[in-house]
């Protein structure tokens, strides 16, 4: 009865610790939700439109006008400027932030009709690779539409019927359908994730200072000591805290899905399964450092040093297979990891759990691994501190 009091005892003390701690107060609680309020709106629109772009039409003519307008009616891109000639054209592109620049060159028209297919110059902006995309998927669209369009007014005007031209011009007709984020929409992919980087970031901030705190107060030996001994009782009352406000986090993450009307994971539970894993692995982690380095300050720098390039190296939204070997064996070490790769199944291809077998594997290993080492560290902490509490103790004796 006296361990479960003391036990009890203990966990009321770190959430008194733990709320008490204005920083951790501030940034536990509301990081993120600021943070997920915050990315929401950031991408709340789910795509990209009217990138600016810049036309230089030597041509002007009736044609080169109605390209212009098929360019201004895409959603993606619009017009920003249009010019007759090159001149100051850097300056411009600077000026407007120009995501590209389209060529039309003299004589488009005529060339056109005499049948000697003129060729129209695009450049792409890529100091920004995103909005390039974005900017040469629509322009790719709109002048394919048009150049077909050009070539089966030809035939017709040869005297051909406009389904025969049709045909001549595209004798396969291809059709392209895009499956589980059918509109290319940004809040779907990237929003969730950025959640998940918020609460492993947050996480690893309180358990830096969990253990090291402890030991920078000396009262690690003074008042937790003399309550538990316990190394897996340590660990447990050190990230219940952690735990308990990292699932508040989860719902409320949960409730925004359908305020920002993104996609949820159909089953709850494999949502909590998963979830749960990855606090659980990121907590232990964080746990171990804490017990390794006894400094706080250190402790928080080496968790977010960590942290900071987790989602770049998870494979989200770079191929980890187009990394360095030594890279992708650092990235498997960090629970973000498999949580997204596995996390994306659930969320945008409506898989299961069976699905996702290899990420809740992962996660279980890093688990185990990161919840044994930590096991470890705190109790050889314990042994050691207890082996210098009985040597001042022999020593007041003597």
């Amino acid at each position: 009865m006296n361990t479960i009091s003391n036990f009890f005892f203990l966990v009321r003390r770190e959430f008194r610790i733990f709320l008490g701690n204005a920083t951790l107060r501030t940034v536990f609680i509301l990081g993120p939700l600021f943070y997920a309020i915050f990315f929401g709106f950031l991408y709340k629109d789910g795509k990209v439109t009217d990138l600016p772009i810049i036309i230089v039409d030597r041509d002007i003519t009736p044609t080169s006008l109605q390209l212009l307008d098929m360019l201004n009616e895409t959603e993606s891109i619009k017009i920003a400027d249009v010019k007759q000639d090159n001149t100051n054209l850097e300056k411009d592109i600077i000026k407007y932030d120009a995501s590209a620049v389209i060529v039309i060159p003299e004589r488009f028209e005529a060339d056109l009709l005499q049948k000697r297919y003129p060729e129209l110059v695009v450049y792409i902006n890529t100091t920004n690779l995103m909005t390039a995309n974005f900017a040469s998927k629509a322009l790719q669209t709109t002048l394919g539409t048009f150049s077909a369009g050009v070539a089966i007014k030809g035939l017709q005007k040869k005297g051909m019927p406009a389904s025969m031209a049709a045909s001549q011009y595209e004798p396969v007709k291809i059709n392209y359908i895009k499956i589980y984020n059918e509109t290319g929409n940004y809040l779907l992919f990237m929003w969730p994730a950025l959640l998940a980087v918020v609460l492993q970031q947050v996480i690893f901030l309180a358990m830096a200072v969990s253990f090291a705190s402890e030991f920078e107060k000396k009262t690690f030996a003074s008042e937790f000591l003399t309550r538990t001994r316990s190394g897996f009782s340590a660990i447990i009352i050190k990230v219940l805290p952690v735990w308990v406000l990292s699932v508040v986090h989860l719902m409320i993450f949960y409730c925004l899905h359908y305020f920002f009307q993104a996609n949820i994971p159909h089953q709850v539970v494999n949502y909590a399964i998963i979830s749960g894993l990855f606090i659980a692995a990121v907590s232990f982690m964080g746990v171990f450092i804490s017990v390794l380095l006894p400094d706080s300050l250190k402790a928080t720098q080496v968790l977010m040093l960590i942290s900071t390039p987790a989602f770049l190296m998870g494979g989200f939204t770079w191929p980890k297979e187009a990394m360095p070997a030594a890279i992708q064996y650092f990235a498997d070490i960090i629970p973000l990891t498999p949580f997204l790769k596995g996390f994306k199944v659930l969320l945008m291809q409506n898989g299961d759990l069976s699905d996702i077998t290899s990420s809740l594997k992962h996660l279980g290993i890093l688990v185990v691994i990161y919840g044994s080492i930590s096991y470890i560290a705190i109790r050889l902490k314990i042994y050691r501190e207890q082996k210098q509490l009985s040597t001042s103790v022999d020593s007041y004796a003597s």
